[in-house]
């Protein structure tokens, strides 16, 4: 059985074994994030003990066919951040990497104000930037609720910022989708629905510590299969 989290055990080094060990500060949970390697990694207590935890509870939660989640609050996923220090956030450097056409900044040129974009999900195209949203594909509190929440702070900005799941679309949209997985909301544009589990199949694979249930995964291989998509 797939376990709830995959953090990787980092043996402290011991005097009866040769063990190789790597810098980087640690947590308040008593780990890091690998940057180089998109892993979470254990070095001391409480984060062993957490993780066990979470596992035991994980596999209960399958065990009774429902998602094993901790309290989402939407301030521990920092988002919207200034990752490169350049004064453009996240939010404006999807609308300007999304555009169709070049865009209209700010005076201060940290953020974008019009362009042209076609939004995926109801196949319309705007030019205002204060008409649509940045969409987590996989919105952050069902990453939340399917793993992510024992993901420590430094891990949950990455993935809120992480662009290969961010997408410019209609507000109203946004709205309506919240925080539903595939099986309780598709686009409403039906030509970009196979897109929309394809992006999602992708998010799964390169977070693999985001599990479904077991009645959510029978709808999602459904969705793969008819689109034809590979796991």
């Amino acid at each position: 059985m797939r376990t709830f989290i995959r953090l990787t055990l980092v043996i402290l080094c011991l005097s009866s074994a040769v063990v190789y060990c790597h810098p980087g500060r640690h947590d308040s949970q008593g780990g890091h994030y690998d940057r180089q390697s998109g892993e979470y990694h254990c070095h001391q207590e409480p984060c062993f003990s957490n993780q066990q935890q979470v596992q035991a509870a994980t596999i209960d939660a399958e065990t009774n066919g429902r998602a094993f989640s901790a309290v989402y609050r939407r301030e521990d996923w920092k988002h919207w951040s200034d990752l490169d220090h350049n004064c453009m956030n996240t939010r404006h450097e999807i609308l300007k990497a999304q555009a169709k056409t070049p865009v209209t900044l700010s005076d201060n040129r940290c953020g974008v104000s019009a362009g042209t974009w076609d939004d995926p999900y109801s196949g319309k195209i705007y030019h205002l930037a204060s008409d649509l949203d940045i969409d987590h594909i996989i919105p952050l509190r069902w990453a939340n609720d399917h793993g992510g929440y024992v993901w420590s702070s430094q891990q949950k900005e990455v993935y809120a910022n992480d662009p290969d799941n961010l997408l410019a679309v209609d507000d109203r949209l946004n709205q309506q989708k919240g925080a539903k997985g595939p099986d309780e909301w598709m686009p409403p544009n039906h030509q970009y629905r196979c897109e929309y589990i394809v992006q999602w199949t992708k998010i799964l694979n390169k977070y693999s510590d985001l599990i479904m249930t077991s009645k959510e995964k029978r709808t999602f291989s459904r969705q793969q299969e008819a689109c034809g998509i590979s796991p």
